[in-house]
């Protein structure tokens, strides 16, 4: 019993948290304060555009119409920052349109920008989203608070109507007052047990009211993204210069670092060898005795066994040979040299480009790594299939979980050479775990 009453008071907390809470109270206030700020913003824009495309002929007319424009960018601002904070919507900043100088050079960038004309479009067609949420705010807490508290407020839950009569035997008017209560089909709602009736359906409607107002509030979301955010060419723009310059990036830090290895170790290594090679003939044209020029030798033959070993490992992590006998064999032996018991399963229809296949060999030799290094796992499984143009790798793990992409982790760094072909990389890692990554590589 006591443990059904913790589990009955648990669902009853989680459900006021979702009713009451800090996000659900600040989704009330946003559905609360859109729909005024949509309609002033409605209606300035709607006059500042009558006046101005009536004046249009005139010079008036393209300034107030401009001015129009830059209010409505405005209000876009405040509509981004309310979805932002209330919401946790991020909604990206557009791009701002090329102004030419002066005020004349201010006003024809105004007036040619597109971003400003899709605020136009925004403070045009708000109020007609925003008063879903405003509607659902009402219905599933205004009046569920009051059908809910019906016992306790029955007393204001009517009206009073006064009639008056006149009299022509007396000039002082009757006044009477008629009770009207809260009523259900006919039924008074105003004694025990009549009072369950609303006390129910005020619960039902606090209990459904995040759920109404989330989905009031999705043509409303739908809108300030489209409108206020940048259009689908603008953001095809900034990936690419995004993934461009992460890109340069890249090579220009596996340039640095190939320097730094073969001249720190391989070039070290070669420089031994030579300065030995040189002994070497030294002591023969002495006649220097057999054990020691053998052992100059064998230091020889030491450096340059490391030497060679060295420019493996440097060209590995440029490009693994291995991947010329294709992604599987690559994957295979990736698996059999991991520290984790790996389970590699493969299904690829048609090989994708080497460069899809590259990326794809190191995002498992770097999930591998993580989860040996980081998620203190047991095991692995690696999942990777290609078929219509679409390469897809899976990789999971049974460590402790807690995986996040950014904050300086080494997702970031996979997603920015995932993002250089158009790839997106997703994580699904709860603690406790386990640890899911899927990367999916476009190969067409």
């Amino acid at each position: 019993m006591p443990s059904h009453r913790s589990r009955l008071w648990s669902r009853l907390r989680t459900r006021a948290i979702a009713t009451f809470g800090r996000r659900a109270l600040a989704a009330v206030l946003y559905g609360v304060i859109a729909l005024p700020l949509a309609l002033v913003g409605f209606f300035l824009t709607l006059v500042g555009l009558a006046f101005g495309g009536a004046l249009s002929v005139t010079t008036l007319g393209l300034w107030l119409l401009a001015a129009t424009v830059r209010g409505a960018l405005a209000l876009g601002v405040v509509q981004r920052g309310l979805a932002r904070r209330l919401l946790g919507l991020e909604i990206e900043q557009p791009s701002a349109g090329d102004g030419g100088k002066g005020v004349l050079g201010w006003r024809r960038g105004i007036l040619l920008d597109r971003t400003g004309w899709r605020a136009v479009g925004c403070a045009l067609l708000t109020p007609f989203t925003a008063v879903f949420a405003y509607a659902a705010v009402v219905i599933g807490y205004i009046y569920g608070a009051l059908f809910t508290l019906h016992p306790l407020l029955k007393r204001w839950n009517y009206n009073t109507v006064h009639t008056t009569e006149g009299s022509t035997h007396s000039t002082h008017p009757v006044s009477t007052d008629r009770h009207v209560s809260l009523e259900f089909f006919g039924y008074q709602l105003d004694s025990w047990p009549r009072w369950l009736i609303p006390f129910t359906a005020g619960l039902l409607l606090l209990a459904v009211a995040p759920l109404l107002l989330r989905y009031a509030l999705g043509p409303q979301r739908a809108l300030l993204t489209v409108l206020l955010g940048p259009d689908a060419a603008t953001r095809r723009i900034r990936t690419l210069e995004e993934t461009r310059a992460r890109a340069v990036d890249d090579a220009a830090a596996t340039l640095r670092r190939i320097e730094r290895d073969l001249h720190d170790g391989t070039q070290a290594r070669l420089v031994a060898l030579a300065m030995h090679l040189t002994l070497i003939r030294e002591l023969v044209t002495a006649g220097a005795e057999p054990d020691r020029v053998l052992t100059v030798v064998d230091t020889a033959q030491g450096n340059a066994t490391q030497a060679i070993t060295d420019l493996r490992h440097l060209v590995k992590g440029i490009h693994p040979p291995v991947l010329d006998e294709g992604l599987h064999a690559a994957l295979t032996t990736l698996a059999a040299d991991s520290a984790l018991p790996v389970t590699l399963t493969t299904d690829i229809g048609t090989r994708p480009t080497p460069a899809v296949e590259t990326i794809a060999y190191f995002c498992a030799a770097e999930l591998l790594a993580n989860a040996t290094k980081h998620a203190h796992a047991t095991s692995a499984a690696v999942d990777v299939t290609a078929h219509d143009g679409l390469l897809r790798l899976r990789v999971t793990d049974d460590g402790q979980g807690g995986a996040t992409i950014g904050a300086g982790s080494g997702l970031t760094g996979l997603l920015a050479r995932v993002r250089t072909v158009d790839g997106t990389l997703t994580c699904d890692s709860p603690h406790g775990g386990p640890t899911v990554v899927t990367v999916e590589l476009p190969h067409t």
